[in-house]
């Protein structure tokens, strides 16, 4: 059976899109909400993402921990971002090799915005057999489209309860 390459899900969350994007595309936020991800060092100063971008993701899975050089390549406020992971090491990323892309779309729905996360295998070069062997080991059994099937669910729902949170606590001070 050929593994599976493209994980999606998706979420409603009660704010407008623009604001969402401007959340999510911020690098340095996802820590606060993947079950995976310690956050983001940008490469440069910025204000908003950028087609180019590059920051590098820091994380942790039980007693491993990463970092990995991403290179954000669509930047579309509101409608769509994503980055390729593309370079990884333990403190300094220094192997350079496709590892995966990530998307986010955002569609305006009655209710607020669908985001829809999206993890997408760029190990294509790798034989099927050795990837099942290293995905199983790095994620204690799994493939790795299983495991980022419950951390993208895990990611997704966390951003919906902070975020509507954070607009609850807005909106009840104002009001």
């Amino acid at each position: 059976m050929a593994r599976e390459l493209t994980v999606s899900d998706s979420v409603v969350v009660n704010v407008d899109a623009l604001s969402l994007y401007e959340l999510i595309s911020d690098p340095t936020r996802m820590g606060d909400w993947s079950p995976e991800n310690l956050g983001a060092t940008l490469r440069g100063d910025r204000e908003s993402a950028f087609l180019g971008m590059e920051f590098d993701g820091h994380n942790k899975r039980g007693r491993a921990q990463w970092t990995t050089r991403c290179t954000v390549t669509a930047a579309d406020a509101g409608k769509l971002f994503e980055f390729r992971v593309h370079k990884i090491g333990l403190a300094t990323p220094r192997i350079s090799a496709a590892i995966a892309t990530w998307r986010y779309r955002f569609q305006p729905v009655p209710g607020g915005t669908r985001v829809t996360e999206t993890w997408i295998d760029d190990r294509r070069g790798w034989p099927d057999f050795a990837a099942d062997i290293f995905d199983k080991v790095a994620t204690g059994g799994k493939t790795f489209a299983d495991f980022q099937r419950g951390n993208i669910r895990k990611t997704l729902l966390n951003i919906k309860s902070a975020v509507e949170q954070e607009v609850s606590g807005i909106e009840g001070s104002t009001g």
